[in-house]
């Protein structure tokens, strides 16, 4: 067993220096890792072709009309200013807050169906019109709009990362996902606008002095209701929760119909018409967002599938008859995946890419920790996610895109945004252990 723990190492090993340092397509590095493995896991030649398209048919079997859903959902949003209606709706609601739990409450709401790096160019003028002239103030809300973004990014289906995860770890209730992952995504959040309350106080100014109203008249055409903004978001959670509580509700007869709209595949499909229900009664063209969502969705489903074709090769190896030998604490469970994700993401910049990686090499694992049913799967899911924030720097995107449009020197985006991911991953994952562990005793 050493020796096909040392070729999974290396296949780690490969796909940082693939992506981080030779800097190629993570496809195609995923592609070469699970190749290679399964060459020197020594599987037989004809059946290694068959075993890596296996999964990644299934991977996109079950995966795939979720992410190109959500994906329209977003993108349909972000045409009609359904985003920008989130926005002005929160901050007439949370009036009270100070900016920073306010401005990261936007970036948690708005980046459930919108990438975090679309959702922050399209919030990037809020912050600077909130802070004004005052440059501290102004750091402050870009840091707790990055934060709040990312929590939710890397938690919340249905982004990306956290539902191709699901599909690597065979996790089947997403309604469950999205609950546990909601919840620890509001906490990240709040400690990411924690430190930029730490920032904003360096100069404070009056909250109340700033017309929230005036921020979105520069707006060239109306914006949908705040209800109809949140409707596509709304509904496919209603549905999904409504299909997981019908045996307890109804009557045996209509369970059927309510498990029917609550599948999350048809839960987020009633999103996709809600929102182009939105974008034609702001006249928005509905083809250009089925293009955009498209192209948005592609390069994700074919990462994501192949990191299961790596998973289903992974799982030729039976590391977890070797890892019961070992009595691990199930604890482990959550560390490993949590430094896994985090070593990945630091390494090559991607969260998407450490969560779905990550996610396919500890799927194997989860039966030796005891964690191979639907919480545990849950558990390990919060651990790549908070992992893959864990931490944002150089070469990563989103940390240009929240650096350049959030006006931040280099060295102040390093001081701010970087160390307010570092601070959302670690202390992320000590209140994660600690839940953990109380669910233990509790089991």
């Amino acid at each position: 067993m050493a020796i096909e723990l040392m070729y999974i190492t290396m296949a780690i090993v490969w796909i940082i220096i693939g992506t981080s340092y030779l800097k190629w397509h993570p496809f195609v590095v995923l592609l070469i890792s699970a190749f290679g493995l399964a060459f020197l896991l020594g599987l037989p030649l004809h059946q290694i072709s068959a075993i890596i398209g296996g999964g990644f048919g299934k991977t996109l079997q079950n995966i795939g009309l979720l992410i190109l859903y959500g994906a329209w959902i977003g993108a349909a949003l972000e045409a009609c200013g359904g985003t920008t209606a989130l926005a002005q709706g929160l901050l007439k609601f949370l009036t009270r807050l100070p900016l920073p739990f306010v401005v990261g409450a936007i970036g948690y709401v708005v980046a459930i169906p919108v990438f975090c790096d679309a959702a922050f160019v399209i919030l990037a003028p809020l912050t600077k019109k909130l802070a004004g002239n005052q440059k501290t103030l102004r750091n402050a809300l870009t840091v707790s709009l990055s934060t709040g973004l990312f929590a939710t990014h890397v938690l919340v289906p249905p982004t990306p990362g956290p539902l191709a995860a699901a599909a690597n770890l065979e996790l089947t209730n997403l309604f469950l996902l999205f609950v546990v992952g909601g919840f620890f995504a509001l906490l990240l959040m709040l400690v990411g606008a924690g430190f930029a309350y730490y920032l904003y106080r360096r100069n404070p100014i009056n909250s109340a002095s700033v017309e929230f109203d005036s921020l979105f008249l520069d707006q060239t055409k109306p914006l949908p209701s705040l209800y109809w903004a949140l409707a596509p978001i709304g509904v496919p959670i209603l549905f999904m929760a409504l299909g997981a509580a019908a045996p307890f509700l109804f009557y045996e007869d209509i369970v059927p119909i309510f498990k029917f709209f609550g599948d999350p595949t048809n839960a987020l499909l009633s999103g996709v018409f809600l929102a182009f229900l939105v974008c034609k009664k702001q006249h928005v063209d509905r083809k250009q967002v089925l293009h955009k969502g498209i192209v948005q969705a592609a390069p994700i489903l074919l990462i994501t599938a192949m990191g299961g074709a790596l998973g289903v090769v992974l799982q030729q190896v039976d590391i977890s008859a070797s890892l019961q030998t070992l009595a691990l604490r199930p604890s482990m469970g959550i560390a490993i995946p949590f430094l896994l994700a985090a070593l990945l993401k630091t390494a090559q910049g991607s969260s998407t890419v450490a969560i779905i990686t990550a996610s396919s090499i500890v799927f194997p694992l989860l039966s030796g920790w005891g964690l191979d049913n639907e919480m545990g799967k849950i558990w390990t899911l919060m651990a790549v996610g908070t992992g893959a924030m864990t931490i944002s720097h150089a070469n990563d995107s989103y940390f240009w895109i929240v650096s350049q449009l959030g006006g931040l020197s280099l060295k102040e985006a390093y001081k701010t945004h970087t160390f307010a991911t570092l601070i959302q991953g670690l202390v992320g994952f000590v209140l994660m252990l600690i839940a953990f562990e109380l669910w233990q005793l509790v089991g």
